[in-house]
């Protein structure tokens, strides 16, 4: 019987397919049931999906809050109650006295930390329910405005109506919502009408797989390629790698104190570190714990 893969896959989604859907075809492929995204791309959206496979599925958490990257096309004049292009139209305005210099010059004044509202069509939930369901039934909630970051935004072509960009920014920014702040500062109204992800948490579109290759993969017996071992899925995270008797303590879940290790482990911004074996495998993910004077336990991986 072969390994069970633990790892992730760079998925480069389609469009006209959900995050769901991609999931469950990657379980098809991969012959397993554990498999887990770790940020929703609309169905018009393309490009890149990190997938978690078995094991990794417990890594999700460490990756929704990573930043993003995207190339997007902005249409102006034109607002729909979506904010994207699947919307109805409820509004047209004319670009007239529009001009390249204004459109440049209106998005850099969105770099930088600015608040969003979140569109009443997304997957956040109210007591419960997606608000896109709520706007479906004819009840939309809005939601209070909240800071996101934009890292980056280069204007890549202005041919208006339409505009190309692309956008580094955090997790949880709306670029439906940007385009739509973006117009509306221009006083012409506009929306998302074509986005793909370029790059998640450091990992590159470059690096995406198709569906279509993955299961191409399958059929030559080559799946494992295309998956990212939990250590190296981590790059962002430092890492203490610790002798075989401290990795075996680990794995069955004793008390760590900070005397346990022989040199103070570096952090992320979280807190959090990544402990690796002699053979730089993951075995777990720990969490300081200054008051204590030890480390609190993530999760652990079984060999």
């Amino acid at each position: 019987m072969p390994p069970e893969l633990n790892g992730i896959v760079v998925v480069d989604k389609p469009k006209g397919i959900s995050s769901a859907g991609v999931v469950a075809r990657v379980k098809r492929i991969f012959g397993v049931n554990k498999v887990g995204h770790t940020g929703t791309l609309d169905p018009f959206a393309t490009g890149v999906l990190i997938c978690c496979i078995n094991q990794a599925t417990r890594l999700s958490q460490f990756f929704l809050k990573g930043d993003k990257v995207y190339e997007a096309e902005l249409a102006l004049g034109i607002v729909t109650d979506t904010q994207d292009a699947t919307g109805k139209v409820i509004e047209r305005h004319p670009l007239d006295g529009i001009s390249e210099g204004q459109v440049r010059e209106m998005a850099a004044r969105f770099v930088g930390t600015i608040t969003q509202v979140p569109p009443i069509y997304s997957a956040l939930k109210h007591q419960g329910t997606p608000l896109y369901k709520l706007a479906r039934r004819g009840a939309p909630v809005e939601k209070p405005a909240r800071p996101v970051r934009i890292n980056h935004l280069e204007i890549l072509d202005v041919s208006l109506p339409a505009v190309r960009f692309s956008v580094s920014c955090s997790s949880g920014t709306y670029v439906r919502t940007l385009c739509a702040d973006i117009g509306r500062k221009l006083g012409c109204g506009g929306h998302l009408k074509a986005l793909c992800r370029t790059a998640s948490c450091g990992f590159s579109i470059d690096a995406a797989f198709s569906l279509e290759k993955l299961a191409e993969f399958r059929e030559q017996g080559w799946l494992g390629e295309a998956v990212i071992p939990m250590n190296e899925a981590l790059p962002f995270m430092p890492a203490a790698v610790v002798d075989d008797l401290l990795a075996k303590r680990i794995l069955n879940g004793t008390k760590l104190l900070e005397a346990d290790l022989p040199i103070p482990p570096q952090v992320t911004e979280q807190g959090v570190f990544k402990v690796v074996d002699p053979n730089g495998r993951l075995i777990a993910v720990l969490a300081e714990s200054p008051a204590t004077a030890s480390y609190n336990y993530c999760c652990v991986f079984s060999a």
